[in-house]
């Protein structure tokens, strides 16, 4: 005979074995018992214990792994000054920057930042040619509330020269409808100002400062093994600074190969996964340190699942599960989660109790 059939029957073998050898134990025992019975009770046996029992559970499972995070604003970015001169005012670090900002001074002349994808490569005036400068000029200039030219394009016209001419006046410089190479700079977004190279009364064109994202970021750094783990749009769970907040990874993107890189390390390519904050609010001021990043590494719906104590390794291999009646029913296992494991058995549904340790 085979199966848990062969497994029940040799737990009762052993039982018997014990058996017989608690009976020798206690008969020799009685003769020490008797001889002692006037001076001190004699306790008695206690009744086996009851095994504990669980119902077979119908739930969800997840199984999930916990990776190290960095909280910051990203990767750095340097800003080149264009603007001959000496510098006379600095933003400090920590400062965000947007649209119509002053980023900062040369011979106390502003320099103001606008917002998108093509840096200034040449002078805005009249009389040039077409160009997608010219549309990024126009685009910032109208959000800024200094419009009259329709809708932007490429083609410097008289009215971008008055824009141009108003815009000047706000800021106090001479109104001259030129916006000439190093008058402003360009990024893609509002900035935050994470570092100043260089100090008041420096040359104004070269390496100024460095910025960041103006909103916080969970950046984790994976393994080629661990990039499935993390998947685009996913939701994970953080820990940031002791708090629980929800998280959404917005991309996984390949590192790029150090050229410095030393040819006897492991040079298995590596990815970085940047993860968003649902609620920034939630974790207060705090802007770096550690994070654990909960993710979910696989997950079941509906499945049958009891404790994990509930298990009972097979001699022929395999597992099962016991009945309080002490029938065993073999199993196949799933997934192991939280404490759980998902099994499948003839006979074995919803509700049903099954012996567990746990």
């Amino acid at each position: 005979m085979t199966g848990p059939e062969v497994v029940r029957r040799r737990r009762r073998v052993r039982w018997v074995l014990v058996g017989v050898s608690v009976l020798a134990v206690l008969g020799i025992g009685t003769a020490v018992a008797v001889t002692r019975l006037s001076s001190r009770p004699v306790a008695l046996p206690q009744a086996p214990a009851e095994a504990a029992t669980a119902a077979v559970r119908r739930m969800d499972l997840a199984e999930r792994e916990t990776l190290t995070g960095e909280l910051g604003y990203g990767a750095e970015q340097s800003l080149t000054g264009h603007r001959p001169g000496t510098i006379t005012a600095l933003p400090a670090v920590g400062t965000v920057l947007d649209r119509g900002a002053v980023v900062y001074q040369v011979d106390a002349r502003p320099v103001v930042l606008f917002l998108g994808s093509l840096p200034l490569y040449r002078a805005l005036a009249a009389g040039m040619t077409d160009g997608p400068d010219v549309k990024l000029v126009e685009g910032n200039l109208r959000d800024l509330g200094y419009g009259g030219f329709g809708t932007p394009d490429d083609k410097f016209t008289a009215a971008t020269e008055a824009a141009i001419k108003k815009w000047q006046k706000k800021l106090g410089v001479d109104q001259t409808g030129v916006i000439d190479l190093g008058d402003v700079v360009v990024t893609a977004a509002a900035v935050r100002v994470s570092s100043v190279d260089v100090a008041l009364g420096a040359e104004g064109t070269g390496p100024l400062l460095k910025y960041t994202d103006t909103t916080r970021w969970v950046s984790v750094e994976l393994k080629e093994e661990q990039k499935d783990l993390v998947v685009v749009n996913a939701p994970v769970t953080l820990t940031v600074d002791g708090k629980q907040v929800p998280g959404t990874v917005r991309s996984v993107v390949p590192e790029a190969p150090s050229a410095s890189a030393d040819p006897n390390e492991d040079q298995t390519r590596k990815y970085t996964a940047t993860v968003s904050i649902d609620d920034v609010a939630a974790i207060g001021a705090v802007d770096a340190g550690p994070v654990d990043v909960v993710v979910t590494s696989g997950e079941r719906k509906g499945v049958l699942a009891v404790p994990v104590g509930a298990l009972l390794a097979l001699t022929e291999g395999g597992y099962a599960v016991e009945l309080p009646s002490g029938k065993l029913i073999a199993v196949t296992t799933g997934l192991f989660a939280d404490g759980m494991v998902e099994v499948t058995g003839k006979g074995l549904t919803e509700g049903v109790k099954v012996v567990t340790t746990s």
